[in-house]
């Protein structure tokens, strides 16, 4: 299926197990766009047991100076070093200035998480080179593919 812009909006386009594994094979470096202190909120969860799993984890929360232990950036740009992949817990209209930033910065995959959906965004990034994966768990599809769920 695509819109009338030519943008696919078959959601199973940006779920493919190859991307996937790929994304989580190569990422050393997860910017969390949206990633809260609070350890109730699945943004936390999932940003603690991908560290328990050897990612080096990037807050990024302009509320926040400092998340499971790593100093918290205001934007992706703010980041004074590589990002490899970008994990998005944000609503929909927020995407499109994440996928510009995940651009910017060289990011080379964006993962939206589920519930986070933006066919546009999603093709714009592609277009220029970075992996996406939308409307997909990092945390779910880590324990899927890697075989480990804690």
């Amino acid at each position: 299926m695509t819109s009338g812009a030519g943008v696919s909006t078959d959601i199973a386009d940006y779920q493919d197990d190859k991307t996937i594994r790929n994304i989580l094979l190569a990422a050393r470096t997860i910017a969390i766009v949206g990633l809260s202190s609070n350890v109730l909120r699945p943004s936390n969860f999932v940003g603690f047991y991908l560290q328990r799993h050897g990612y080096r984890i990037v807050p990024v929360n302009p509320r926040e100076a400092e998340i499971l232990g790593e100093k918290s950036y205001a934007s992706l740009s703010a980041i004074p070093f590589a990002v490899d992949a970008v994990d998005v817990f944000r609503v929909p209209a927020a995407v499109p200035g994440i996928a510009e930033e995940t651009i910017a910065i060289g990011a080379k995959a964006l993962w939206l998480q589920f519930g986070v959906i933006h066919f546009e965004a999603a093709a714009e990034a592609r277009r220029h080179g970075v992996q996406v994966v939308m409307d997909r768990c990092m945390k779910v599809e880590h324990a899927r593919h890697m075989g480990r769920m804690h």
